[in-house]
């Protein structure tokens, strides 16, 4: 069995988990694919992407605090944004996915189940899109 945390290769290539590699995190890099057209848009998302010179893709997850004042519910976003990342099939692309729409309020719940499958149905049509796959 391979240990994650210790197998460098593994934790450099990302795989079933999501390594820093495979984050976009510097402000120049959301910069560059910001500056982009959206590639794809749902009633709550906006996808943003590129293609980049790496052997793999990366994602960047931005969900503000006005759309979602809840950090339970940018918490989720994310979660959900990373998992769906993770398990499709993406070659050398840059992703950022960017809430658009407020999700709830401050007086509604957090999350509930419903809202959850609504965000997990948005986030895989918005990986669904040509110019992710077309990497």
């Amino acid at each position: 069995m391979i240990n994650h945390l210790t197998d460098p290769v593994q934790a450099d290539a990302g795989g079933a988990d999501f390594a820093r590699v495979r984050r976009i995190v510097k402000t120049d890099e959301f910069s560059s694919v910001f500056r982009l057209r959206p590639v794809q848009k749902t009633p709550h998302f906006v996808l943003y992407a590129r293609t980049n010179d790496l052997p793999h893709a990366r994602l960047g997850v931005v969900a503000a605090k006005r759309f979602a004042p809840r950090a339970v519910t940018r918490n989720t976003i994310k979660r959900v944004t990373r998992e769906i990342f993770r398990c499709s099939a993406l070659q050398n692309v840059d992703c950022i996915v960017r809430l658009s729409r407020p999700v709830n309020s401050k007086d509604g719940p957090a999350t509930t189940a419903q809202l959850k499958r609504e965000l997990r149905a948005e986030i895989v049509r918005l990986f669904a899109a040509p110019a992710c796959k077309a990497g």
